[in-house]
């Protein structure tokens, strides 16, 4: 005889399972890795493709200015790649984490609220990097070997660049919340707008098309400025009309510790490993900037590949913050890692097939911003000896976004250290010893190596 005891329900076999308040997305947590990978890095690598046409668009802009604004733009650059890799990269994986492990937990109102905490945060930094570089912009370009009409024409782009940091901020906060959620689609889309906007505006502005006045250095950056301004406005009205999955609704806005702690543990640690991939750069642009002004200009040429690097490998990564970070808060760990596994190896792959065709033609992207053959020689020495780096950088820069899903940045973290101390040092001594540039150069290949087989062994032995 079945007797049921008090107080226990009667087991029902065909009843449905529990599911949590918010549906998590299976395709993020239960399809196959690569396939799932491979279609939310797609719209991200359109979108991060044109961003890098945008900014070689702006590299020939000003290569048709003269090579003193060509030197002036590889001094201003890394600042303003600075602010990119902060605000979309650093702290907007730190967002895209925060909001992925939420729903993957199955709370939207968390979601919502981090939402609400990371477009706080993106005001505030906004405003602190306007102020910091209006006020020491052209000491630091100085420092960096600036003089003279390349030094004002730095500071002038830099000045321009840098009023509209706020929407920066806001447009890569904005998308990162989108990202969060699994939403490739819509802020890529957005960004591909923003950087055809970009190259349009900017051009216009910079060599005076039609009717428009010639304004050089302060065309150009006006042309990111209003781009930018304009991509906040629509990724604003879209999460405050309640198109994404989350909505953004100020009025509900209350300041928690703890979410804004969310987000920066991962985005304030994650900062600082783009704060150190920039000083790396400075300090090379430094030394190299000892060479002469046709050296800094074939370096800025053949560094802005480098960069363009950067936002190949962030397509990949950016996809796999949500897949781990999703994994992480449903507590399957072993999925974490492979995703990680898988995206590292695939921005591997195609960064050492870019790395390979530019050390057999390095003309072939020169050529693309100057005829000037010396600044044209000095950047085939840098291509030539720092291609063989971009396949570790791709792999290192990959798994660190992998370990922001996972909310463990440290080894990573130490691994750009590792990276900026061997650019210090070494750099140093070769120019103690008055060693050839093409060694500088050497060096920068090196360091890109030893960066990603340090972060390849940190996230091996970090436990999630």
């Amino acid at each position: 005889m079945n007797e049921q005891k008090p107080g226990i329900a009667e087991p029902r076999p065909f009843a449905q399972p529990v599911r949590p308040a918010v549906p998590v997305p299976e395709r993020l947590l239960a399809a196959p890795i690569l396939p799932t990978l491979l279609r939310l890095t797609l719209p991200n690598t359109v979108a991060m493709t044109a961003t890098a046409l945008a900014a070689i668009a702006e590299t020939a802009y000003v290569g048709l200015l003269g090579v003193e604004p060509l030197a002036a733009m590889a001094l201003a650059f890394p600042m303003i790649m600075l602010m990119q890799m902060t605000s979309a990269g650093a702290m907007g994986g730190g967002v895209s984490s925060a909001i992925a492990r939420a729903l993957g937990g199955g709370d939207l109102p968390r979601a919502n609220a981090l939402a609400l905490h990371a477009v706080a945060i993106a005001l505030c930094a906004g405003l602190l990097f306007t102020a910091f570089f209006w006020l020491l912009g052209p000491m630091i370009y100085h420092l960096l070997g600036g003089r003279g009409g390349t030094l004002d024409e730095a500071v002038l782009y830099s000045n321009t660049v840098f009023t509209g940091a706020i929407s920066v901020w806001l447009f890569n906060t904005l998308s990162s919340v989108l990202r969060g959620t699994g939403n490739m689609t819509v802020p890529s889309a957005l960004g591909l707008a923003v950087a055809i906007l970009q190259i349009l505006i900017g051009g216009a502005l910079g060599l005076g098309l039609g009717p428009i006045p010639k304004l050089g250095m302060l065309g150009v950056g006006l042309g990111q400025v209003c781009a930018f301004s304009l991509g906040t406005l629509y990724l604003a009205w879209y999460l405050l009309a309640g198109h994404a999955r989350l909505r953004l609704i100020p009025r509900d806005f209350k300041p928690r510790g703890e979410m804004f702690s969310d987000i920066l543990r991962v985005g304030a640690m994650a900062s600082l490993s783009s704060l150190q991939t920039v000083l790396a750069i400075l300090i090379f642009t430094g030394l190299v900037a000892r060479f002469g002004t046709v050296a800094l200009a074939g370096y800025g040429i053949g560094a802005r590949l480098e960069f363009l690097l950067i936002p190949i490998a962030f397509s990949v990564g950016v996809a796999s913050v949500p897949m781990v970070g999703m994994a992480i808060g449903a507590h399957d760990v072993v999925r974490a890692r492979r995703v990680a596994w898988t995206a590292g190896s695939l921005a591997f792959g195609i960064l050492g097939i870019i790395g390979l065709v530019v050390v057999l033609l390095p003309d072939a992207w020169s050529r693309l911003f100057t005829a000037d053959e010396a600044v044209i020689a000095a950047a085939r020495q840098y291509l030539i000896a720092a291609g063989a780096g971009f396949p570790f950088f791709g792999l290192g820069l990959c798994l660190y976004f992998a370990s922001q899903g996972a909310g463990r940045l440290l080894g990573p973290v130490l691994a750009g250290t590792l990276r900026l101390v061997l650019v210090a040092a070494c750099g140093w001594l070769l120019t103690m010893h008055a060693a050839p540039v093409w060694t500088l150069f050497a060096l920068a290949g090196i360091a890109m190596a030893v960066y990603g087989l340090a972060t390849l062994a940190a996230v091996r032995f970090t436990r999630w």
